[in-house]
């Protein structure tokens, strides 16, 4: 790190810094509240998913007992073909999102296979894609974290470091500044009296 130097056009230099640092760092903080706030409903949607993946478990326990028979293969019944993620700005950070989901369901003869296969197939297509949906929502979470920790160390760069470094400089150099002025008077009277004696003798 360069040496302070105890100048006028050092401490014109520093006051500006100064300057620019405490208008930047409202700005910043907020940045970082907003994202705190989006990091809070953005995990408040991955519970809300994770709820919903529970729940169609449930769902697929509580209404389709029989699918412990062995007797009915049902591989490969349901699969996710496609999905595309397309990316979204929220706040100034990048996220991915859900822009299409393609499930299919393999065709089947309804005849050869039990009337329950048709509930099976909706609710392991629902299954499928509230998975997915919570896989998409957890990689928003994990950006929101990584975004506000690299806000929030920046914000500490300006809070605890930048802006107490500069007024620690120019308060430094104004001391030196001053006590140089008061030299120079000191010296000045000094320098008038000799004058004055010399003219005297």
């Amino acid at each position: 790190m360069a040496r302070l130097q105890l100048n006028k056009s050092s401490l014109a230099r520093e006051q500006t810094q100064l300057k620019s640092y405490e208008r930047f760092l409202p700005s910043l903080d907020l940045k970082r509240q907003q994202l705190m706030a989006e990091r809070v409903k953005a995990r408040e949607n991955v519970r809300k998913l994770q709820d919903e993946v529970q729940e169609l478990a449930r769902q697929v326990g509580e209404k389709l007992p029989m699918l412990a028979q062995r007797g009915i293969d049902l591989d490969g019944l349901v699969e996710l073909k496609d999905y595309q993620v397309k990316e979204v700005n929220v706040v100034g950070v990048k996220m991915p999102d859900l822009d299409r989901i393609e499930v299919v369901v393999r065709p089947y003869s309804t005849l050869a296979k039990p009337h329950w296969v048709d509930t099976t197939a909706s609710l392991l297509h629902d299954m499928i894609e509230a998975r997915l949906r919570v896989k998409v929502a957890e990689e928003r979470v994990r950006i929101f974290d990584k975004a506000v920790a690299t806000i929030t160390q920046r914000v500490n760069l300006f809070e605890k470091v930048l802006i107490p470094r500069a007024k620690a400089n120019i308060k430094k150099i104004r001391i030196y500044l001053s006590d140089e002025q008061m030299q120079a008077v000191v010296r000045s009277k000094i320098s008038k009296r000799k004058h004055a004696q010399e003219a005297l003798t």
